[in-house]
């Protein structure tokens, strides 16, 4: 089941979207801005459903954060606002978004809209599938700074080759680490290198590592 991710400040309007949308879609939701970028980053929807007036942080903040980053930047964002379509249609347009749906919300055409896209999102997925698996881990090594590095992550998102996570210690592309099954026996599954940082230095920080050869021993064979 594809997975969207609703970002409004509205109860209402998130409670309509999904009684509407969850017979279709895995629904995730929140009213915060902020913690909507840190989802989108950590769940990788298919796509998001943003408000545009929403306190501390807009929409068109929300939707350019996400288009500029690489790890979000292919995730289509649907505008869904009450605002004038015919006044921001366009600049939103410019910041990333794939289209402006208006209030009140024509679910016809909006279920349509992302038909397509999650069609269009199935077709170019990488061949190498990555597996939803709630993996606690110890990672030891030198962070970007050359200080001694030993944080305890959870990814829930595995490949055979490697996994992707939030972590909060500075780190660099390029930087080897050794990775262990955390839990009441950790238990060494080999060395992994950091192939790409997203927002380093923030709340929303996710690496993406993959292992230097074939794991010792990992959650995927």
């Amino acid at each position: 089941m594809a997975r969207l991710l609703l970002i409004d400040d509205d109860d209402a309007t998130r409670r309509m979207i999904r009684s509407r949308l969850e017979s279709a879609y895995e629904i995730l939701e929140t009213s915060d801005p902020e913690e909507g970028i840190v989802l989108a980053l950590q769940q990788k929807p298919d796509a998001i459903l943003l408000d545009l007036m929403m306190p501390k942080y807009t929409g068109f903040e929300v939707c350019q954060t996400l288009s500029s980053m690489s790890f979000s930047q292919r995730i289509p964002i649907f505008i869904v606002s009450g605002e004038s379509a015919e006044r921001y249609r366009d600049f939103c347009r410019n910041i990333g978004a794939r289209a402006f749906i208006q209030k009140p919300i024509d679910f016809g055409a909006l279920r349509k809209e992302l038909q397509a896209v999650v069609s269009d999102g199935a077709a170019a997925k990488r061949p190498e599938a990555r597996v939803r698996i709630r993996t606690p881990l110890r990672l030891k090594g030198l962070d970007a700074t050359g200080t001694q590095l030993d944080s305890t992550i959870v990814t829930e998102n595995v490949t055979t080759r490697g996994f992707l996570c939030g972590m909060e210690a500075s780190i660099a592309e390029g930087t080897v680490v050794e990775v262990y099954l955390a839990g009441n026996a950790q238990r060494f599954a080999g060395k992994a290198r950091v192939v790409r940082v997203d927002s380093p230095g923030t709340r929303g920080q996710m690496c993406d590592l993959e292992f230097l050869e074939h794991p010792v021993d990992w959650v995927l064979p």
